[in-house]
């Protein structure tokens, strides 16, 4: 385990991989972007430190020795909110799809562009600081901080969704794309404009994010998955939130 002397007023990134190149090379470049490093090599020793540390977010790759990257995701997603970007060095669909299933936020595959990552990290961590409050939004006035639709509630303040009073724990990218439906109730949202609007960027068109995204928020908040209430799919165009019957 590498631990640096951390600058407080940074934020802190954990660099899970188990090649010490790559490693070398993202942490060269992080902190050259003024971000503060944490050093994984292995499964195991991710999950402890990143317990232990709390980073603002994890690059975590799925190969690793001891525990792999899927099974790190699902154990940190347990305890920590934070952004996390899986790095694969696999092609395969699976293996994005399940990152994603188990509560990764975004994906990169190897070999990646170190500036197009640096663009997803900082991308990531503006959308997570925005949905704390870390940064303030000037769109969003004092007395809108809630919004409630039928059975579904967000607080926008304290990061909560409720549905019929109850609390549902949602990731950062999931209460993303809650909260911007739900800011348009009964207007239809197309996959891309979500990846635009929620992602923040580009991205080459895998549409299939934001639907694995969606499925997993109505795990969390539909009593039927396979006739959904709340979150509605238009056939062959997008998804909306509905209105409650008048």
């Amino acid at each position: 385990m590498e631990l640096d002397i951390v600058n407080e007023n940074r934020r802190t990134v954990l660099i899970v991989d188990d090649e010490k190149p790559i490693v070398d090379i993202l942490e060269y470049n992080l902190k050259k972007e003024g971000y503060n490093t944490l050093i994984a090599n292995d499964g195991v020793e991710a999950v402890n430190i990143a317990l232990e540390q709390r980073p603002n977010i994890i690059l975590l790759d799925i190969m690793l020795p001891k525990m792999d990257g899927l099974t790190v995701c699902k154990k940190v997603r347990t305890a920590l909110n934070i952004p996390i970007i899986m790095l694969t060095a696999k092609e395969e669909e699976i293996d994005k799809i399940l990152g994603l299933e188990l509560g990764a936020d975004d994906y990169v595959t190897k070999p990646f562009s170190v500036r197009e990552l640096i663009a997803r990290i900082k991308a990531n961590l503006r959308k997570y600081e925005l949905s704390q409050g870390m940064s303030g939004e000037a769109e969003i006035k004092d007395n809108d901080r809630k919004i409630t639709i039928g059975d579904l509630q967000l607080d926008l303040d304290k990061f909560e969704v409720k549905v019929r009073g109850k609390k549902v724990d949602l990731t950062v990218r999931e209460f993303e794309v809650l909260r911007y439906l739900a800011n348009q109730p009964g207007q239809v949202v197309s996959r891309e404009l979500l990846l635009e609007k929620v992602w923040g960027y580009e991205y080459f068109g895998d549409i299939r994010t934001v639907d694995v995204t969606v499925r997993r928020i109505r795990e969390k908040i539909e009593d039927d998955t396979t006739d959904p209430q709340i979150l509605v799919t238009k056939r062959g165009i997008g998804y909306y939130i509905a209105k409650p019957e008048q």
